[in-house]
């Protein structure tokens, strides 16, 4: 069902999971940077990248489908460290919370256990992605034109169009499955109630929360549920970077992790 894909060798296991219009190799570059001190699998979350489409979208059914996945493989020989970013941070919350024997350290990276804002950007985006005339494109740069005036921001855009891939009868697709994740927004933006979060609904090995300085998935009001359900919370804010942390600032975001994920070794 999912896509994954292993980078390093050597060095404790690290797994990257992935926003909304994003695909594992996304984490590439941080991937390659934490050579050879950290092992990377970077994970195609249901219904992107390569991984396959769902007829809904649920947090704790991907969260067990991410578990399932790294039992038989990644995680076999015990736990392993687990980075989210955006919607994969809140995948990455609710595997640790009804799972924490897979996980050692945990990442939640610019997102929140509660109701993010936003829902009206990621309306418009799936919205305008829609709305391209496939048949139209001959080349990449086509769609690149066509997509200019309702998303101007030229980072913004071509992050888009790494879901566009070559079809078969030699035209254009979306790998990602953009219907069902624009019906599925409010439950995207939402997070899961509590009783469906596992015994005790507490993960107790440390975690950091990575936010971004221009973004505002990580609010005051936030920390009360986050400290809740992971009390052992370090938060860091990065500066100057806005809500694709590790895109945006990737040199301090690679620093934070190593120093982070290198200061257990293991260790609960």
């Amino acid at each position: 069902m999912l896509h994954t894909t292993e980078i390093g060798s050597t060095g404790d296991r690290v797994v990257f999971l992935h926003g909304l219009f994003g695909q594992g190799r996304n984490f590439v570059p941080i991937a390659r940077a934490l050579e050879p001190d950290l092992r990377s699998l970077l994970v195609d979350l249901p219904n992107h990248g390569r991984s396959a489409w769902t007829d809904s979208v649920d947090y704790v059914d991907v969260a067990d489908a991410v578990a399932a996945d790294l039992r038989d493989g990644f995680a076999a020989d015990g736990a392993v460290h687990v980075v989210g970013h955006s919607m994969g941070g809140k995948v990455a919350m609710v595997l640790a919370l009804r799972h924490p024997d897979l996980v050692d350290r945990l990442v939640v990276v610019d997102i929140s256990p509660a109701d993010s804002d936003g829902a009206g950007e990621f309306e418009h985006l799936l919205d305008s992605l829609a709305a391209l005339d496939l048949t139209s494109v001959v080349r990449r740069a086509d769609a690149d034109t066509a997509l200019a005036d309702p998303v101007p921001d030229d980072r913004v855009r071509g992050f888009l169009l790494q879901n566009l891939r070559a079809s078969d009868d030699g035209g254009f697709a979306w790998r990602a499955n953009l219907a069902l994740l624009r019906a599925g927004l409010p439950t995207i933006g939402g997070f899961p109630d509590a009783d469906r979060l596992g015994d005790g609904a507490a993960f107790d090995h440390p975690v950091l929360w990575v936010a971004g300085e221009r973004s505002t998935y990580v609010r005051p009001d936030h920390e009360a549920p986050m400290r809740r359900l992971f009390p052992r919370t370090t938060q860091v804010t990065i500066k100057g970077a806005g809500h694709w942390v590790h895109s945006e600032r990737p040199e301090a975001f690679v620093s934070a992790l190593r120093v982070f994920l290198r200061a257990g070794h293991g260790q609960p």
